[in-house]
């Protein structure tokens, strides 16, 4: 399966192993015939995975060595001063980001299709693996999410190489792909470009690079990409929605030309548009519409993307990812869409910076909620900054209440009746501790 810089080496050291994205990497180099190991400072699903594959994961507070592997992996989540990275500094050894490995083991595939944006990028992969699936064509996965069915990373063959393209300090300008798609281009990461324009840049820069260029309507002005969404000048767009309980049936069109009726197996209008895209993305490499379809419907979600957790208090308990104000927006309107008693939401901002760059579009989205938590910021690889706290977030928004312990969880699940819904959003630890608290329930 390998070929070219990872044909020279034989080891593999991955820091920071057990996030999605990493974990799903160290999958295929395993795959590969390589030796592969890691560390972390905690465990996840992920990394019980990985064990069972037979990597060795270190968990303790005092990392080993890594004198014995020739190429170190890292995320943009270490810090400089990590003790392995130093270490594999010191001693000259390989040093890789997780996005330069990322670019390395696309190169193995005939066609690498690469789906970027602030919103969507999991689902809209995920849904290619699905269509490729069902025409029988052998692909390889990476996403950052876990696909109901593929997981994080999944081999059938080196046809296709689909991956999500992360912005996050550029990374998805690392990839060369051969069918780029732009998903959306909404304000984010600011912390990294400054400003909104910046993003934008890098998004043309990395569609400009591909052979297929797909992107939402509007959000890329150039003749030669090919665009989706709901406009009627779009080459690829969604006609006769209809709403069944949250799930969207709808007519596809390229251009003047019918292609057929899908019906999403997912909650949500904005999957309207992930579809499109996928949609354009197959039409482009020759997928029949049969097969487009029935990937499509066959498609069940990713955890984490308005997953059901279960019940409390006889209430429906859904888990998002959304981190973003839009994000937010759409996830909100779909359980709307669903129907309830009453709705109440729990949200854990994810990074000072983000919610202080976008504190009154927080405030926006979040002002209207007759029943809101806001629980304690997950900082990531940020330090405290008051001004873009979730404490501060909750004290502009009226109707709302701040936690910081899984106690104010609970005590505000308790309010719950039966046939209410609780939203469980966010993209840090709030899902793991919600899912607990589920589980756990007296």
């Amino acid at each position: 399966m390998c070929k070219n810089y990872l044909d020279n080496y034989s080891s593999f050291y991955f820091i920071g192993i057990g996030g999605v994205s990493m974990s799903a990497l160290a999958k295929f180099v395993l795959s590969m015939g390589k030796i592969v190991a890691g560390s972390d400072i905690g465990g996840s699903v992920y990394i019980d995975e990985l064990i069972s594959c037979g990597i060795s994961v270190d968990l303790s507070n005092n990392k080993k060595s890594i004198e014995d592997y020739e190429v170190i992996i890292y995320t943009d989540a270490i810090k400089p001063a990590d003790k392995q990275l130093a270490e594999a500094k010191e001693k000259n050894k390989v040093i890789l980001s997780r996005g330069r490995l990322l670019y390395e083991i696309s190169r193995n595939f005939d066609t690498c299709i690469a789906v970027s944006g602030c919103h969507g990028k999991t689902t809209c992969t995920a849904m290619l693996a699905h269509i490729l699936n069902a025409a029988n064509v052998g692909f390889g996965l990476h996403v950052g999410g876990r696909d109901l069915k593929f997981s994080n990373a999944y081999y059938s063959g080196n046809s296709y190489f689909l991956t999500e393209a992360c912005e996050y300090k550029k990374n998805l300008l690392l990839l060369k792909p051969d069918i780029s798609v732009v998903l959306n281009t909404d304000p984010d990461h600011l912390e990294c470009y400054g400003t909104a324009e910046n993003l934008l840049n890098a998004y043309k820069s990395f569609i400009d690079c591909a052979n297929i260029k797909v992107a939402l309507f509007g959000s890329i002005n150039d003749s030669k990409t090919k665009t989706f969404g709901f406009d009627t000048s779009a080459d690829f767009r969604a006609e006769n929605c209809k709403c069944n309980l949250g799930k969207y049936s709808f007519d596809v069109l390229h251009k003047t030309q019918l292609l057929g009726n899908v019906s999403l197996n997912v909650y949500g209008k904005h999957n309207i548009l992930n579809a499109l895209a996928a949609v354009a993305v197959s039409i482009s490499a020759e997928v029949p519409f049969e097969a487009i379809k029935a990937g499509l419907q066959e498609f069940s979600g990713v955890e984490r993307r308005f997953e059901l957790l279960g019940e409390y208090n006889g209430a429906k308990v859904i888990a998002d990812y959304a981190h973003h104000p839009d994000e937010l927006f759409a996830t909100i309107k779909t359980a709307n869409e669903i129907g309830g008693r009453k709705l109440f939401v729990i949200f854990q901002p994810h990074t000072y910076s983000r919610t202080k760059n976008l504190f009154n579009e927080f405030i926006n989205v979040l002002m209207p909620l007759e029943r809101l938590l806001i629980y304690r910021t997950f900082a990531a690889r940020e330090y405290f900054d008051d001004s873009g706290s979730a404490l501060t977030l909750s004290q502009h928004i009226k109707k709302s209440r701040y936690g910081d312990d899984e106690r104010d969880i609970r005590d505000f699940l308790s309010e719950c009746q039966d046939g209410d819904i609780a939203l469980v959003l966010g993209a840090g630890d709030i899902y793991d501790i919600c899912k607990k608290i589920v589980k756990n329930q007296s």
